[in-house]
C-alpha cells in the first residue's frame, strides 16, 4: 500500500514537472502552426517551379502536327484551286528554337530570383513578427505566474500571523476589533491571489491563442531570459533589405524593358509528309528549314514612357527608406530611453521595499509582545504588497521594451 502510495505521489510530480513549459517551445508550436509562413513557403516554392518553367522555354520547343483540307469544286464553283490545291494532307513535325541573348536570359532569371528574394524577406519579417508576439503575450502570462507566487506567500504569512493574533485576542492582548481589522486583511489578500489566478488563466489561453495551439490545461512557465542586444549597423537590419530588394526590382525592370527593344531571333524546322495530291503525292515527304528575325522600330514612346514610370518608382522608393529611417532611429532613442527610466524606477521601488519590509519585520515582533498596532500592520502589508506588484509590474513593461529593441535590432 505504501508503494502504492510514492507511486502515484512520483507519478503525480512527473506530470506536473513535464507541464513547465518555456518561451521557445510556444515560439516553436506558433512557427509550426502558423498559415502565413506555410503560405509564404509556398509561394516560395511556386516562384522556383515558375523559373524552371521560364528556362524551359529557352530549350528547342518541339510539336508534331497533322492536318488534312479538302476544298472541292462543284460545277466548276469553289475556292480557287490554284490557292487551295483543292486539297492537302500534312504531317509534320516541327522544332522551333528562339537565339535569346545571355544578357536578356540573366535579366529574366534575376526577375524571379528578386521575387524570391522579396518573399523570402517576407517570410523572417513574418517570423519575427509572430516571435515578438509570442514573446510579449510569455512575458504577460510569466509576470502573472510570478505574482501569484509572491501573493500566495504574503497570503501564508498574513494567515500565520492571523493564528498568532488570534491567540492573543482570546488571551484580550489585542481587541477583537484589531483580530477583524487584520482577518478583513487576510480575506483581501485571498481575493488577490484568485483575481491572478483567473487573470493567469485568461492570459495563458491567449498564449496558447496566439500559438495555435488547442490547451486548456494550466502550466507553469518558466522565468524569461530575455537579454538586450543591438546591431552595429542599422542599415544592415532587415527592414533595410526590403527597399534594398524593390529597388533592384526596378533596376532590373529597366533593362527587361531596353531588352525588349533588341532584335528577335529565331531558328525553326520541320520533317514528314505535306501534299497536295496533284503530283506524285507518294513522293511528297521531305523538309523545310528558315530563320525569322524581328526589329522593333516605332511604338509610340512607349519605351521612354516605362522608363520614367520605373524613375518614378525609384524615387517613391527612396523617399520611403529616407523616411523610415528617421522614424527607426527616433523610436530605438524612445525605447532605449524608456528602458533607462525602467532602471531608475526599479532602484527606486527597491529602495522602497526595504525600507517596507523592515516596517513589516518589526511589525511581526510587536505582534508577538501585544505591542503592534493592527491597523498600521495592515497599512504596512498593503504597502508591502502594492510595492511587491509595482516591481513586477516595472520588470514586465522592462521586458517588453527589450522585447520591441530587439525586433528591430536582430535580424533572426
Amino acid at each position: 500500500m505504501k508503494f502504492k502510495v510514492i507511486f502515484i505521489l512520483f507519478c503525480c510530480s512527473f506530470k506536473s514537472f513535464s507541464q513547465e513549459k518555456d518561451l521557445n517551445y510556444y515560439i516553436e508550436k506558433a512557427q509550426k502552426n502558423s498559415p502565413l509562413l506555410f503560405d509564404l513557403k509556398n509561394q516560395m516554392h511556386s516562384n522556383s517551379l515558375d523559373s524552371l518553367l521560364l528556362s524551359t522555354s529557352y530549350k528547342p520547343q518541339i510539336s508534331a502536327n497533322a492536318n488534312a483540307y479538302l476544298a472541292p469544286l462543284m460545277d466548276s464553283i469553289g475556292y480557287d484551286s490554284s490557292i487551295t490545291n483543292n486539297h492537302v494532307l500534312s504531317a509534320l513535325v516541327g522544332i522551333k528554337k528562339n537565339i535569346i541573348p545571355k544578357s536578356i536570359v540573366n535579366s529574366q532569371a534575376n526577375t524571379y530570383k528578386l521575387i524570391h528574394d522579396a518573399l523570402k524577406l517576407t517570410k523572417k519579417i513574418a517570423v519575427k513578427d509572430l516571435n515578438k508576439a509570442i514573446t510579449s503575450q510569455y512575458i504577460i502570462a510569466s509576470g502573472t505566474s510570478e505574482q501569484i507566487n509572491y501573493n500566495q506567500k504574503i497570503e501564508q504569512l498574513l494567515k500565520n500571523e492571523a493564528l498568532i493574533l488570534k491567540k492573543l485576542t482570546q488571551n484580550s492582548v489585542y481587541k477583537q476589533t484589531d483580530y477583524l481589522i487584520f482577518t478583513s486583511t487576510v480575506k483581501q489578500q485571498e481575493l488577490t491571489v484568485l483575481q491572478f489566478k483567473q487573470q493567469y488563466q485568461s492570459d495563458l489561453a491567449l498564449l496558447n491563442y496566439i500559438s495555435g495551439e488547442i490547451d486548456t490545461s494550466s502550466v507553469s512557465l518558466k522565468k524569461p531570459v530575455i537579454n538586450l542586444k543591438t546591431i552595429s549597423n542599422s542599415e544592415k537590419s532587415i527592414f533595410f533589405k526590403q527597399f534594398e530588394v524593390d529597388s533592384l526590382k526596378f533596376q532590373n525592370q529597366n533593362k527587361l524593358i531596353d531588352y525588349a527593344y533588341k532584335p528577335q531571333f529565331s531558328l525553326f524546322a520541320d520533317a514528314g509528309y505535306l501534299s497536295s495530291f496533284l503530283k506524285t503525292p507518294h513522293k511528297n515527304f521531305g523538309m523545310s528549314i528558315g530563320a525569322g528575325l524581328s526589329i522593333p522600330i516605332y511604338d509610340g514612346g512607349q519605351r521612354s514612357l516605362n522608363h520614367q514610370k520605373i524613375a518614378v518608382y525609384l524615387a517613391t522608393n527612396t523617399a520611403y527608406k529616407t523616411n523610415f529611417s528617421k522614424q527607426y532611429k527616433q523610436q530605438l532613442l524612445m525605447l532605449y530611453q524608456k528602458v533607462k527610466q525602467t532602471s531608475k524606477i526599479e532602484k527606486q521601488l527597491q529602495s522602497q521595499l526595504i525600507v517596507v519590509e523592515a516596517l513589516i519585520e518589526a511589525n511581526k515582533k510587536l505582534l508577538v509582545t501585544g505591542d503592534a498596532q493592527i491597523t498600521e500592520y495592515a497599512i504596512a502589508v498593503g504597502n508591502l504588497i502594492a510595492l511587491n506588484n509595482a516591481i513586477s509590474q516595472n520588470t514586465i513593461n522592462k521586458l517588453q521594451l527589450i522585447n520591441e529593441i530587439n525586433y528591430w535590432n536582430l535580424n533572426d
